[in-house]
């Protein structure tokens, strides 16, 4: 496959070395290396990205808008193949080349605080300076990503035609979610209101999608499949999901699930100091609903998944969708156990 992929970016196969690269889900990556220079080259899985033609063109808009606003910003795109085409369509699928990053790391576990400031900083800075840019020229990559409504009723449905007996094994989960569909109600009404504004929003704020330099300081955000028109709630609401707790959500021992208020002060602050100007006055108002709506909505993705019978997310073992679940539930429950202590900490903050 390579051979005949890495010539239409001038690449000799014969003089590079080819190595799988990275923890990434949804893309086949690899680093290529070549004697004068390092890339990263992605073939775009088109099973959950249906046009990727959309994701080429969104970031094509994006860089060129970068380029004249903040050239200074490091927006790392697809190299150019051959043909000048920035995505290259094969026989085996589309494929992009990006250069490597020389002198950078990113990190697929969070254990300092400083870290998670920099990935909030990172993101924010990403959503101001593209503050200015018309949202309208995005293509949506991932119809109804974020569409928590949609997949509210997604859940009701797999409640309805589940089996008896997964529905029994999971029947406290089930209980939980209805009893919080406050939550969705909260995301229909910012939806139908049109009281917070649509933005330039990255949809997967992990923090293996932030590039550290060798001091551990941001440098700027990658994987930017995902960046379409959304609202803040999913960036930070992402980062609340996957940096407060100590545990991942593969995580079965729920004792270990927590969320760390210093972590959560770490999101804000960083967040802040770069959109703390940006964001509206009603935007700043659901801080931690952010957290609520993508922690919510993870949870009752995983279980829908359970209830018929794993065929989105599949499993490596007997329950792992039902597990998942528990754990994002311990996650949420936790969080807002320690809803007035957060906003004591956003207050404490604002005041000084």
């Amino acid at each position: 496959m390579f051979d005949k992929i890495l010539p239409l970016y001038g690449i000799q196969p014969a003089e590079s070395e080819v190595q799988l690269f990275g923890d990434g889900l949804i893309n086949h990556t690899w680093k290529v290396t070549t004697k004068s220079n390092g890339y990263i080259l992605q073939q775009v899985n088109q099973s959950v990205f249906k046009k990727p033609l959309d994701i080429d063109q969104n970031v094509s808009r994006l860089k060129s808008y970068l380029s004249k606003t903040h050239p200074e910003y490091l927006f790392v795109s697809a190299l150019p193949g051959l043909s000048g085409d920035s995505l290259i369509e094969t026989p085996e699928g589309y494929f992009r080349l990006f250069p490597f990053v020389e002198n950078s790391h990113s990190l697929n576990v969070l254990n300092k605080k400083e870290e998670a400031y920099e990935g909030a900083k990172q993101f924010g800075r990403f959503s101001k300076l593209l503050n200015d840019f018309d949202v309208k020229q995005l293509h949506i990559t991932l119809p109804d990503f974020h569409n928590l409504t949609l997949r509210f009723d997604q859940f009701a449905r797999a409640v309805e035609n589940a089996s008896t007996q997964r529905k029994e094994k999971s029947k406290d989960l089930i209980s939980f979610i209805m009893a919080h569909a406050d939550i969705v109600t909260i995301y229909k009404n910012i939806v139908a209101s049109k009281e917070i504004p649509l933005r330039v929003i990255h949809h997967d704020t992990k923090i293996n999608n932030v590039l550290f330099d060798q001091q551990n300081k941001g440098i700027c955000v990658i994987d930017l499949d995902t960046v379409m028109p959304g609202y803040f709630i999913s960036d930070v609401g992402d980062m609340m999901r996957t940096y407060l707790s100590s545990a991942n959500e593969e995580e079965t021992d729920l004792t270990k699930v927590n969320v760390r208020k210093d972590f959560f002060k770490a999101i804000y602050d960083g967040y802040m100091e770069e959109m703390g100007d940006v964001l509206t006055s009603r935007e700043k108002g659901y801080f931690i609903y952010a957290g609520k709506f993508l922690i919510y909505m993870q949870a009752i993705r995983f279980l829908a998944d359970y209830l018929q019978n794993d065929i989105y997310y599949g499993e490596k073992y007997d329950g792992q969708n039902l597990n998942r679940t528990k754990n994002q539930v311990t996650l949420l429950e936790k969080y807002l156990e320690l809803e007035p202590e957060l906003e004591e900490i956003m207050g404490k903050i604002a005041i000084q």
